[in-house]
Order: structure tokens, then C-alpha cells, then sequence
């Protein structure tokens, strides 16, 4: 009877060594963790334009599509501004026709003038040649004292025509303006126009892509400005768990390698999924942030345990209704698998 006792209870603890390393080995072959919780990517809704809200067509945890409208800031200014800025541009045109034709006046003024030098340079020129012609006869007795005087007259006159010509030129030229000025002003208001009108765009505030509203803490008539955040919005695209395991656990854990999720909320459903990125910096002190690295804290402070990171896993096919930022999460990962 002792040695039948004995041999039951031999086989007993063989039983569970056996069964013991058959754990060990699965847990070494697929490490677990429930130290983890589901995360998705979320972003601040803040206005680029400031002003007073008009219309929030969503409510606070509300699911949206990308388009659907959040929110609407008083578009009044920015249309005054388009307005305003339409009459402006309309007068600066009509300015820059008349400015335009006074310009094309003195511009043929100026070639009218031009062309008058020009005909007196001819004349001064023909008059010159004759009393120097007459000049060298004269010392010969070949013209009379009447006729040199006539040529030096007529050469006089002629070069007194010429420069005060010359002259009729540079002030015809200096007076012909430009619109160019006109023109330049033209531009700015265009481009307060152009300003105008995507702020009138930036008034209504839409979704970027398919999310949940959250932390909707405001209503109709409060004034936003760019530096005010009205709203929180979940990108529901993409859902993840951030599980932090033991470094003695990462072996072979690495982009693509699957993995098993199970959410507090309902640990009877498991959802698949695969590692997206795994840590490679943590705050080595406990409770402490070191150049912005994760905190992960050791809950052994008198011995020395494995440090743990962050491993970061997508789910592929999550559920709504479970799926929250910051909810607990199993996370089990399939490294004998890996790629």
C-alpha cells in the first residue's frame, strides 16, 4: 500500500513537471501581457480663424464621418472682407482706364515732339552745311557781305530751333507717368481678396477623416481663436494596443509578427492583429520622463527585474463598441511566427 501511495504520488508530480513545461514552453513560444491598453491616433480640433461659433452639428462622443461638418465660425467678417476687397479691385480698375489714357496721351505727345526734333535737326543741319559752304566763298570775293549774313541768320535760327526741340523732348519725355503704381496696389488687393476668401473656407471646420468627437467642452457663442482646441477627435481608422512586455520577452518580436487581443471590457472575444512597432527607449527611472521617452514602472523596487517596453500591435478587425482610448487589454504575441 505505502509503495502503490508512493508510485501515485511520484506520477502526480511527474504529471505536473510534464504539464509544467509544457506551459513554460508555450508561454517562452507566445509571451503575454495584461499590461496593456487600446490606443488610437487622436488630434486636438483647433480653428485656424478666430470668431464666434454659429452652429456645432455634433454632439460629444458622436461618431463622424470625414466631411461631416463639427463646428462653424461667424462667416459676416470674412464675407465683408471678400466684399469690400470686390470694391476695391473694381475701382483700382476703373483708375488704372482713366490713369491708362493719360498715359497714352503723353506718350503721344512725347513721339510727336520726337519727331519735330527731329525735323529740326534736319533743318539745323542743311542750314550748317550752307554757311559753311558760304563761309569758304566768302573769303574768295564769291558772295557778298548780304548773303554770308543771310546764311549765318538762317544757321542760327536754326540751331536755336534745334535745342529748344531737344529741350521740348526731355520734358515731354519726364511727363509721360506709368500705372505701374496702380497696377502694384491692384495685386495687394488681390491677394486680401484671395486671403479673405479661404478664411471664409477656414470658417466651416469639417472632419479629416472618420473619427468620434470627444471632449467637447463648449457651445454655441463662445469665441474660438486658433490657440483654443474645441474639440477632441478619434481617428477611428485605426485602432491599437500598447503592451508593455519584458525585455526577456522580445526576443524575435518584431514588425509583422501576430498577435491575439483581448479587451477587458468583454474577454470572452479575441480580436487578431499584428505588432506595428516595438519600443527602443524608456525612461530608465521609475515614475520619471527622460527627454520625452515612456515612463514604465517597475513594481519591485528592491530587486532588479527585466525592464519592460512598449510594443505597439494593429488590430485588424476591432469592434466599436469595445474599442475605447485607454481601455485594458491582454495582448499575446506569436513570435515563433515571426517573419
Amino acid at each position: 500500500m505505502y509503495l502503490k501511495n508512493k508510485f501515485y504520488i511520484f506520477f502526480l508530480v511527474l504529471i505536473t513537471l510534464i504539464a509544467l513545461c509544457i506551459v513554460m514552453l508555450k508561454i517562452d513560444e507566445a509571451p503575454q501581457t495584461d499590461d496593456a491598453f487600446i490606443y488610437a491616433d487622436t488630434i486636438n480640433v483647433v480653428p485656424v480663424i478666430e470668431g464666434h461659433i454659429v452652429t456645432i452639428p455634433v454632439k460629444d462622443n458622436q461618431l463622424v464621418s470625414k466631411g461631416d461638418l463639427l463646428f462653424k465660425i461667424d462667416p459676416r467678417p470674412y464675407e465683408h472682407a471678400i466684399e469690400s476687397g470686390t470694391a476695391q479691385l473694381a475701382t483700382l480698375d476703373e483708375q488704372i482706364k482713366l490713369a491708362q489714357r493719360t498715359v497714352d496721351a503723353q506718350q503721344y505727345n512725347a513721339q510727336a515732339v520726337a519727331a519735330k526734333e527731329i525735323s529740326a535737326k534736319e533743318n539745323y543741319r542743311q542750314a550748317l552745311s550752307t554757311y559753311q559752304r558760304i563761309f569758304a566763298l566768302k573769303g574768295k570775293g564769291y558772295v557778298s557781305a548780304e548773303e554770308f549774313d543771310q546764311a549765318r541768320t538762317a544757321k542760327n535760327s536754326a540751331e536755336a530751333m534745334y535745342k529748344a526741340s531737344r529741350s521740348e523732348v526731355e520734358q515731354a519725355q519726364s511727363a509721360v507717368s506709368s500705372v505701374d503704381a496702380l497696377i502694384a496696389q491692384r495685386k495687394v488687393v488681390c491677394v486680401d481678396i484671395a486671403k479673405a476668401q479661404l478664411n471664409l473656407q477656414y470658417s466651416e471646420i469639417r472632419a479629416p477623416f472618420d473619427g468620434r468627437v470627444t471632449s467637447l467642452n463648449t457651445t454655441i457663442g463662445q469665441y474660438a481663436s486658433p490657440q483654443q482646441s474645441v474639440m477632441t477627435l478619434i481617428d477611428t481608422q485605426a485602432w491599437y494596443v500598447v503592451a508593455n512586455f519584458r525585455e526577456t520577452d522580445l526576443k524575435n518580436v518584431c514588425s509583422g509578427v501576430p498577435a491575439r487581443i483581448y479587451v477587458m471590457g468583454d474577454t470572452g472575444k479575441s480580436f487578431s492583429g499584428s505588432v506595428d512597432s516595438v519600443g527602443y527607449g524608456v525612461s530608465p527611472q521609475d515614475g520619471g520622463v527622460s527627454n520625452g521617452l515612456p515612463s514604465v514602472a517597475r513594481t519591485i523596487n528592491w530587486v532588479h527585474v527585466s525592464q519592460r517596453f512598449p510594443v505597439k500591435i494593429r488590430v485588424d478587425n476591432p469592434e466599436p463598441a469595445l474599442f475605447r482610448v485607454g481601455a485594458s487589454a491582454i495582448a499575446i504575441v506569436y513570435r515563433d511566427t515571426a517573419p
